[in-house]
């Protein structure tokens, strides 16, 4: 267990080159196929790893909440993985994977844990196509020459189901601002997990800005590229198109870092704002942050902070 237990400094200066580390782990035989597939979280997300405690039900709790844990004096929610992936363990729920998303804290449960692996965001690829379950985000293509591959969970769909603290963003729950923003300008959105792109779009539509969404920093960037040209091609400035970037920093194909480091690397987009709105909270990442070049950073998800943020950037930028 100890294997898994690295610093998470080193993990958090691998996002500076594009690259990430994924914890690998079993849930056990597959309902339809009975295959037992690999499943995948960012070791970034993960707090420790714990063999499995005592549980205590709750009086009307319903799967796939198992309970509460005591993990280290903290008592927090167990979730039942496999019940969540539609798996049969083999030999029981062995293991909880401690995480930190968005300010809370909760344990999934987990046959057994394979390995870390250390992989360059290149090599994750949107699932939405070719995937049918909600509740995975993206695929890891873990060698070339065997073709493995792992699931990479969305642990925002699966806590937005199962512990939903905010379904949908409504107008009267956000504090009125006016938004420093030209008339035709749209913000780029980039956000690879479904829910937390819907409640996205719907907050930014609370605000009054129009967005462009898309599911991958590459996507992302391709799209910001495009507008640039289009700009040039009009005799206009590319604040005329674009208002600012809000990206998350987990996505396939290319991180919300490498996302923010090629804007501000650039002569004519450097001065876009970008605010980056990730789960992946922690002082290493709001370092990251500052060595990129990013004018804001917000935890996910709550919409007064994240207006207020976006507020403060759009008018520091004063385009």
């Amino acid at each position: 267990m100890d294997n898994f237990q690295k610093e998470i400094d080193e993990r958090a200066n691998l996002a500076l080159s594009n690259k990430f580390e994924l914890l690998l782990f079993r849930l056990g035989s597959d309902q339809n196929d009975a295959k037992s597939e690999l499943f995948g979280i960012n070791v970034f997300k993960l707090r420790e790893i714990v063999p499995m405690p005592t549980i205590t039900k709750a009086a009307g709790m319903k799967s796939p909440l198992l309970g509460m844990a005591n993990i280290r004096g903290q008592f927090i929610p167990v979730i039942d993985l496999p019940a969540v992936a539609g798996c049969t363990p083999e030999t029981g729920l062995n293991l909880l994977l401690v995480t930190e998303y968005a300010r809370s804290t909760q344990a999934f449960a987990v046959e057994s844990v394979d390995d870390i692996v250390r992989l360059n965001w290149s090599q994750i690829h949107t699932a939405e196509s070719g995937i049918s379950s909600r509740n995975i985000t993206s695929i890891a293509c873990l060698d070339d020459k065997t073709n493995s591959m792992a699931m990479v969970l969305d642990v925002e769909q699966i806590l937005h189901d199962v512990i939903p603290s905010v379904r949908d963003v409504k107008a009267e729950d956000v504090k009125v601002k006016e938004f420093n923003i030209r008339p035709g300008s749209v913000a780029i959105v980039a956000e690879d997990s479904k829910v937390a792109r819907q409640m996205l779009e719907q907050g930014l539509k609370v605000m009054g800005i129009p967005a462009v969404m898309h599911t991958t920093g590459l996507e992302a960037w391709e799209k910001i590229k495009l507008m640039a040209q289009q700009a040039m091609t009009e005799g206009v400035s590319i604040h005329d198109k674009i208002a600012m970037v809000l990206t998350d920093l987990e996505m396939p194909e290319m991180d919300g870092f490498t996302l923010t480091r090629n804007i501000k690397s650039d002569l004519g987009l450097k001065n876009i704002p970008v605010v980056i709105h990730s789960s992946l909270s922690g002082s290493a990442n709001e370092d990251h942050v500052r060595k990129v070049g990013a004018n804001g950073y917000v935890a996910k998800f709550e919409i007064n902070e994240l207006s207020a943020v976006i507020h403060k950037v759009l008018e520091e930028a004063g385009n």
